[in-house]
């Protein structure tokens, strides 16, 4: 992630986490970029791509935060990677009581 004055940073993550802070959205860069390439407009991810690597963007699908992704966002980012054919989409587990 490149050091930078991140005003428009701050702003897309107030927006797409609104009950956090931008500076604890931005603490942890992979579930900020889940974020975004799941909830986020074309003018966040232009924003996004101007701090964040397509490596950064790979780094999410090769670890994904569990139960996330939905599968219209998933095979859209896994194309737009070159990632073909997409790895299934994650799913979260849940722990039987």
């Amino acid at each position: 992630m490149k050091t930078e004055p991140i005003t428009d940073l701050h702003r897309v993550a107030s927006r797409l986490f609104w009950w956090k802070s931008p500076e604890d959205a931005l603490s942890d860069p992979l579930r900020f970029l889940a974020q975004v390439m799941i909830y986020g407009t074309a003018e966040d991810v232009i924003i996004a791509k101007r701090y964040f690597s397509n490596k950064d963007f790979l780094e999410v699908l090769k670890q994904p935060p569990a139960g996330t992704f939905d599968a219209r966002s998933w095979t859209y980012w896994n194309l737009m990677l070159d990632k073909y054919p997409p790895a299934p989409l994650p799913k979260r587990h849940s722990v039987a009581a």
